[in-house]
């Protein structure tokens, strides 16, 4: 008799259409609203692209906005020039090597120690993460004399390594800070399961931690590539000859003019391909976000 009344499943209630047009008409506004404010951040950046695909004779005298009555204006000459700039593409190489390198050392490092700082036993641990807390406090133009005369002294001034170098000594606070409040919340039977198979902490760190740890990982390698690749100051301050992108563009400045059929679709460029980076990691860029934040 109990096994027919389990058997027994009650249907769930469903709900009445009047209740889910009454649901779509309560979240309308919000709906609305959130999609007005997406509209108006797209703006710029739809600016930005008109704006490169059309001929500077054309901006001389009206906006972008112009093209909506003017198709026949937009033109991809100004794209066709700058891929054969040997200038862009030399600051885009130069981008690459700097963004992509200290974003590497960054991630690694950051994992390392905060691995160490989660779950490894050592003299003056809690004293030394402290410390890590207080550098994200110290803003980078404290930094910028000092090192300039270091790096003069040392041959590092004027170098991709000597900007991306620099890039990871100010990145690793942060790094270490986010890793180690998402390492320290993985179950730790897993870890101890581990250390009595005999695992090393390499290995452990290796097949372990930086499986688990890919969402925080990947938020910290979007923040860290998008904060250098946008990076102007840095690049002014240990550049002269090595220029990236940022500089290349705000060299193209005149004391008359602006150039701005060079300036609009090097921005572009520019602004998509860390777009491009943050769409492939997306997915994982909420959760890195919410790193330590729950137990």
């Amino acid at each position: 008799m109990a096994a027919a009344a389990s058997a027994i499943e009650i249907p769930a209630p469903r709900d009445a259409l009047s209740a889910k047009i009454l649901r779509a008409i309560v979240r309308a506004p919000v709906q609305i609203v959130l999609a007005a404010l997406g509209l108006l951040w797209l703006v710029p950046t739809v600016g930005l692209f008109v704006t490169s695909i059309l001929p500077a004779s054309a901006l001389a005298s009206q906006g972008w906005w112009q093209i909506f009555s003017k198709p026949s204006l937009a033109t991809w000459s100004n794209y066709d020039a700058l891929f054969h700039n040997q200038g862009l593409l030399t600051a885009l190489k130069t981008t690459a090597y700097i963004a992509v390198g200290n974003t590497l050392l960054v991630v690694v490092i950051g994992a390392l120690a905060g691995y160490a700082f989660a779950w490894l036993d050592f003299p003056g641990r809690d004293w030394i993460f402290i410390g890590v807390i207080a550098l994200l406090v110290v803003p980078i133009q404290m930094a910028l004399i000092p090192m300039f005369r270091l790096y003069d002294s040392v041959g590092l001034f004027d170098t991709w390594y000597g900007i991306a170098l620099f890039h990871t000594a100010f990145g690793l606070p942060f790094a270490i800070f986010l890793l180690r409040n998402f390492f320290v919340g993985l179950p730790k039977d897993i870890l101890e399961s581990a250390r009595i198979d005999g695992a090393s902490e390499i290995r452990i760190f290796v097949r372990l931690i930086l499986p688990l740890g890919l969402p925080a990982i990947a938020s910290l390698a979007i923040f860290q590539f998008l904060w250098t690749w946008n990076d102007l100051l840095v690049a002014l301050t240990f550049g002269q000859n090595t220029t990236p992108i940022t500089v290349w563009i705000a060299g193209q400045l005149r004391e008359f003019g602006t150039s701005i059929d060079i300036i609009a679709p090097a921005s572009f460029i520019s602004l998509i391909i860390p777009l491009a980076v943050f769409f492939a990691f997306q997915r994982y860029f909420v959760q890195g976000l919410l790193a330590g934040s729950v137990k």
